[in-house]
């Protein structure tokens, strides 16, 4: 299975920081958060990435290389400044990510899970399996929500970012600026849309608060190699 990083982000809530430093290279206990990803990924055996940059994404590159020394081979797919949107973003690396379903991480989260049970996750002929967690505190009216496996329109939990996609859904979008709600809305209406709580710690790092946040939980919490 091969793993999209979603990096494209301009991170306007952790400005100033975000000003040199492309959100997922902000640094949290001593490293940056993309790496953290890249790491459980490896460690479970998905070797393969693809990252997407708009935003400062020279930097991220530099950085991250082709993965040789994270022990992974990563390939890019450079947006027009501004980004494409996650949709967008996803049809626009299309060709990278092959024809089989594939993972999608988003690169300005910290997740403390098994990453072995996002690989095991098999469509059954759905075009999307999301993630959720319980209704985050920068998110009170929630996304989605989930009945008998199914995801409905209802907002009961908020979307983690996490998800695997069939390549043949992704096609079905334009290759053009523009966000995925939209399309899940569309994939809800065919009931085309499979889902789970995630079992673990989840941060989205959108803030300075957040960022404090995560790293007294890693600081407290994790082991670093």
């Amino acid at each position: 299975m091969k793993c999209m990083i979603l990096a494209a982000g301009r991170g306007e809530r952790l400005r100033p920081i975000t000003d040199s430093i492309p959100k997922p290279l902000v640094e949290v206990c001593g490293k940056p958060l993309i790496v953290y990803h890249i790491e459980k990924l490896r460690s479970c055996g998905i070797t393969d990435i693809v990252i997407n940059t708009a935003w400062l994404g020279e930097k991220l590159a530099a950085y991250l290389g082709a993965g040789e020394k994270f022990g992974v081979h990563i390939s890019w797919s450079h947006e027009v400044p501004g980004g494409l949107e996650t949709a967008g973003g996803l049809r626009h690396a299309i060709d990278l990510l092959g024809t089989e379903p594939f993972l999608v991480v988003n690169g300005d989260t910290y997740i403390d899970a098994d990453y072995h049970d996002f690989m095991s996750c098999c469509l059954n002929g759905m075009k999307a399996h999301l993630w959720f967690i319980e209704k985050a505190a920068h998110n009170p009216q929630g996304d989605f929500d989930l009945e008998g496996g199914l995801v409905t329109a209802n907002r009961r939990y908020t979307f983690s970012g996490v998800a695997v996609y069939d390549p043949a859904a992704i096609m079905e979008i334009p290759d053009e600026r523009q966000p995925l709600k939209p399309w899940f809305v569309k994939w809800i209406s065919e009931r085309k849309i499979s889902g789970e709580i995630l079992k673990g710690k989840w941060f989205d790092v959108g803030t300075i608060e957040r960022l404090n946040e995560v790293s007294d939980y890693i600081a407290n919490n994790i082991k670093q190699e």
